[in-house]
C-alpha cells in the first residue's frame, strides 16, 4: 500500500511569510493578483486527479459521506470564500490530514484512529481549512517574488511525488522549485500552524464544538510521541510544541464549555475504520468483543462486533448482535446498512431492497442509501434501473471516481455501450489518466453515427480533458 508522505500543508508551510502573534493578513490583498481563486482551483484539481492516481483511497459511502458532511459543516460556519470542496479519503492508518489548494480536503482513515472523539477530528480539519481560509499557498507564492504558475505547478508534482512514496525525490523536487533559503522554512511553518490554529479555535466555536478539543489532542499525540525516533507523518508536517498547545489551550478557554465533544456516529465511523485497519474481521471482532465486556453499554463497539460478525459468515450471531442496536434506533441509517450487509451476504437481497426503500422515504438524499441501493439492484440483475439512478447521482456527485466507474459497470450490464465508455471516460480523467480518458471519448463518438449533437458534446468534453491533462503535464514537467 502506498503511504501518504507529506501533506499539502508543507507546502504551505513551506512557503508562508510569518506573521505577528495577533495579526491575521487581509484576505483579497495583493496575493490574489499573483495567484486569483480560480488558477488555485485548477491546479487543484488537477493535482487531486494526480493523487488519486498514486495513493490507495477509501470508496466506503459512509465514511466518504461523514467526512464530507462533517467538513462542509465546518466551512459554513467559516470565513472561507470558496466553498467548491472535492475530497479523498485516503487508506492508511497513519493519522494525516491536508487542505490544498482549490477547496481539496484529503483525510487518512487513521485520523479516525487516533482522534477519540468528534471534536479532536473536527479540531484537525478546522485547522486544515484555517490554511484555506487564509490562502496560504497564494500569500507563500507572493512572499516568493511574485513566483509564476509553472513553478506553483512544479512543487505541487513535488508532492504528488512524496505522497505516492517518492519520500526524499518528492522533497527534493519541491526545495528544487523556491528560492527562499531552507532554514527559514520550519519558522515558517510554525507561524502558518498557529494562525492555522487561531482560525480553526474560533471555527470550532462557531460550528458548535468545544474548541478545547484541539489542544486536548494536540496534547495528546505530544505525549505519546514524545520519545519516538519516527513520529507519525502528521506531527513531521504539523510540529506540535508546548508553545502551541499552550497557545490553543488559553484561546480555547476563553470559551464557554459547552460545545460539542463527541457523538455515536462518530464512534459509528471509527468502527468502521477500526475494521479496514485489524489485521483480520475476526481480530477486529475480539477487540470489540473485549471493549463490550468492559461496558455493555457501548453501542458502537456492538455495531463493530456486528459488522466483523458479518464479514466472518457469522450471520446469526451477527443478527443478534445489531438487533438491540435496530430496536433502540429502527431509523439509524448505519445500524439500518449494517442490516442490509448482512441480507446481501446471507443471499436475501429482496430483504435489502425493501429495508432501503423505507428508509429513503425518510431520507430521500442520503448518498450511502443511494450508492447501496444500486448495489442491490444491480444482484437483482436490474441494471437498468440501477443505471438511472447512478446516472443522477453522478450529476449530484461529479467529482466522485466511485460514482463513476459504478455507473459503468451498471451500463455495462444494461448494454449501454456509449454511456459505458462516457463514465470510464470520466472515471479515468478523475483518477489522472487523461490520455484514456479521450480515448474511451474516442469510442464513444464511433459509436455515435450520424447523432451530430451527441459527438459535438463528446468533441466539447474531449477538449476539457485536454486542458487539464495540460496543467497535468506542466507539473509533471516540474
Amino acid at each position: 500500500m502506498k503511504v501518504l508522505r507529506p501533506a499539502l500543508l508543507s507546502l504551505a508551510c513551506l512557503l508562508a511569510t510569518p506573521l505577528m502573534a495577533d495579526d491575521l493578513p487581509a484576505l483579497g490583498d495583493s496575493s490574489s493578483a499573483i495567484v486569483s481563486p480560480e488558477q488555485e482551483f485548477q491546479l487543484g484539481r488537477a493535482w487531486l486527479s494526480m493523487l488519486r492516481n498514486q495513493v490507495d483511497s477509501i470508496s466506503d459511502p459512509l465514511l466518504k459521506d461523514f467526512v464530507e458532511s462533517s467538513v462542509y459543516r465546518l466551512a459554513e460556519t467559516s470565513d472561507l470564500q470558496d466553498h467548491r470542496l472535492a475530497f479523498i479519503l485516503i487508506k492508511d492508518a497513519q493519522i494525516n490530514a491536508f487542505a490544498a489548494p482549490g477547496g481539496v480536503i484529503g483525510v487518512n482513515g487513521g485520523l479516525f484512529l487516533y482522534a477519540q472523539t468528534e471534536g479532536e477530528y473536527a479540531a484537525v480539519l478546522a485547522h486544515e481549512l484555517g490554511h484555506l481560509i487564509q490562502r496560504h499557498f497564494a500569500r507563500g507564492v507572493e512572499a516568493q517574488q511574485r513566483m509564476q504558475i509553472p513553478v506553483m505547478a512544479a512543487m505541487l508534482a513535488g508532492i504528488v511525488a512524496a505522497a505516492a512514496g517518492a519520500g526524499d525525490a518528492g522533497i527534493a523536487t519541491i526545495a528544487s522549485t523556491q528560492a527562499a533559503a531552507i532554514q527559514s522554512q520550519l519558522h515558517f511553518s510554525r507561524e502558518n500552524e498557529q494562525e492555522a490554529d487561531r482560525v480553526g479555535v474560533v471555527n470550532l466555536v462557531r460550528a458548535g464544538y468545544d474548541p478545547r478539543s484541539m489542544p486536548d489532542m494536540f496534547e495528546r499525540l505530544a505525549r505519546q510521541y514524545r520519545y519516538d525516533a519516527k513520529p507519525p507523518e502528521f506531527l513531521l508536517t504539523h510540529p506540535v510544541t508546548d508553545s502551541r498547545i499552550a497557545d490553543t489551550r488559553n484561546r480555547a478557554e476563553q470559551y464557554p464549555q459547552n460545545g460539542k465533544e463527541d457523538s455515536l456516529y462518530y464512534q459509528q465511523m471509527r468502527a468502521r475504520v477500526q475494521l479496514i485497519f485489524e489485521e483480520s474481521p475476526g481480530i477486529a471482532g475480539k477487540r470489540f468483543r473485549a471493549m463490550l465486556d468492559d461496558n455493555p453499554k457501548l453501542d458502537a463497539a456492538r455495531y463493530g462486533l456486528a459488522l466483523s460478525q458479518t464479514r466472518i459468515g457469522q450471520l446469526n450471531e451477527a443478527r443478534s448482535t445489531l438487533q438491540p442496536l435496530l430496536s433502540k434506533a429502527p431509523n439509524d441509517i448505519v445500524y439500518n446498512l449494517a442490516q442490509v450487509d448482512i441480507d446481501i451476504t446471507a443471499n436475501k437481497p429482496n430483504d435489502a431492497l425493501s429495508r432501503i426503500q423505507r428508509l429513503l422515504n425518510q431520507y430521500p438524499n442520503s448518498y450511502p442509501l443511494i450508492q447501496t441501493q444500486t448495489d442491490v439492484l444491480l444482484k437483482l440483475n436490474k441494471a437498468a434501473e440501477a443505471e438511472k439512478i447512478l446516472a443522477k447521482l453522478s450529476q449530484e456527485r461529479p467529482l466522485d471516481p466511485d460514482v463513476w466507474g459504478r455507473l459503468a459497470d451498471a451500463r455495462t450490464v444494461s448494454g449501454n455501450a456509449i454511456g459505458v465508455h462516457q463514465a470510464r471516460a470520466e472515471y479515468m480523467a478523475l483518477t489522472g489518466d487523461y490520455k484514456h480518458a479521450i480515448e474511451q471519448l474516442d469510442y464513444a463518438k464511433r459509436r455515435a453515427g450520424g447523432n451530430f449533437q451527441l459527438a459535438a458534446k463528446l468533441d466539447a468534453r474531449q477538449q476539457e480533458f485536454r486542458d487539464q491533462e495540460k496543467i497535468l503535464k506542466e507539473m509533471m514537467r516540474g
